[in-house]
């Protein structure tokens, strides 16, 4: 029988999730890791796996806290308030003070090499998950006449993604809060009437 864990799982973790916010998937080495979280790499392998395994962990505990606000948006009674309501959390999420800037699904695999496609693969899917899902709002809006007949709801969610990941780029290289939401209302100003 194995000695009981001598530190805090979920504290570790947020731990990891924050260095490889900041510093991206790559630019996170396991002694950065083991650093900040406070354990040693046998430590780090039998709780989370490899780093590789510790990152996914880490989107997935991302995804659950900083993004809770995507699936509350897609929630919302129309198609632009859907959106409105996904660009405004993206901008908050991207500069919120407690938190690195930026997106971790942006930072984490901005530039990945070929060693480190598996995470720039996964990272692809999930952005295009996310993508699939806006679009599926949009289609049910367009169906209930929410969204103009002549609008193709697959380019729409296009559009407002990548809205989200170029402010997630501006944020990580600076921009501040109030310039982004600008730019969340000029997207918005573009976005189609019924």
């Amino acid at each position: 029988m194995g000695r009981p864990r001598e530190f805090d799982t979920d504290e570790a973790l947020c731990k990891a999730l924050q260095l490889f916010w900041k510093q991206g998937y790559e630019g996170t080495s396991l002694n950065d890791l083991t650093e900040a979280m406070g354990i040693n790499r046998p430590s780090l392998y039998a709780a989370f796996g490899n780093k590789e395994e510790l990152f996914l962990k880490a989107l997935d505990r991302y995804a659950a806290g900083h993004m809770a606000f995507f699936g509350e948006a897609l929630a919302a009674p129309t198609a632009r308030e859907t959106v409105s309501r996904l660009l405004y959390g993206f901008v908050d999420a991207q500069t919120d003070a407690n938190s690195p800037a930026g997106c971790l699904g942006t930072n984490g695999a901005i530039a990945c090499s070929v060693s480190a496609d598996a995470v720039r693969q996964e990272l692809i899917h999930r952005r295009g998950a996310a993508e699939h899902r806006l679009e599926e709002r949009l289609r049910a809006a367009q169906a209930q006449g929410d969204l103009p007949a002549d609008q193709d709801p697959a380019d729409l969610a296009r559009f407002v993604m990548t809205i989200a990941q170029g402010t997630s780029v501006q944020a990580a290289s600076g921009a501040d809060r109030e310039s982004l939401h600008r730019v969340v209302e000029s997207a918005l100003r573009a976005w189609p009437s019924r």
